[in-house]
């Protein structure tokens, strides 16, 4: 299967970032924009002014979620991030976005170094 970078577009747009995670985890636009419109969880995001939602993973033998993180701007959303998290994350706990996530998020200025 080849990986399509999404487009932008009057809900949405993309950072290169997403794109990148998209592409490693397996993960469609589609699939990520489903978790924006209809998420289980909403948590705050670990970036300034971002809210980062959640979706079950579709394995129940190996539980997993699907993680987005995006920022509102008007009417749109600005999509940064995308992960799946092995397991069930505490609920109203920190995030867990894992080191290599985070690590690219402070090296591309998403964040910053704490």
């Amino acid at each position: 299967m080849k990986f399509k970078f999404p487009k932008n577009d009057d809900k949405y747009s993309w950072t290169n970032h997403v794109g990148r995670k998209m592409m490693f985890y397996g993960l469609s636009a589609d699939r990520v924009k489903r978790i924006l419109r209809n998420p289980k969880r909403v948590e705050d995001g670990v970036a300034e002014n971002t809210i980062a939602v959640m979706a079950e993973g579709s394995n129940k033998k190996k539980p997993s979620e699907i993680w987005a993180m995006y920022q509102k701007r008007g009417n749109k959303k600005v999509v940064i991030s995308a992960w799946r998290y092995p397991g069930i994350s505490p609920v109203g706990k920190q995030i867990p976005i894992p080191a290599d996530i985070l690590e690219e998020l402070k090296k591309d200025g998403i964040i910053s170094a704490k």
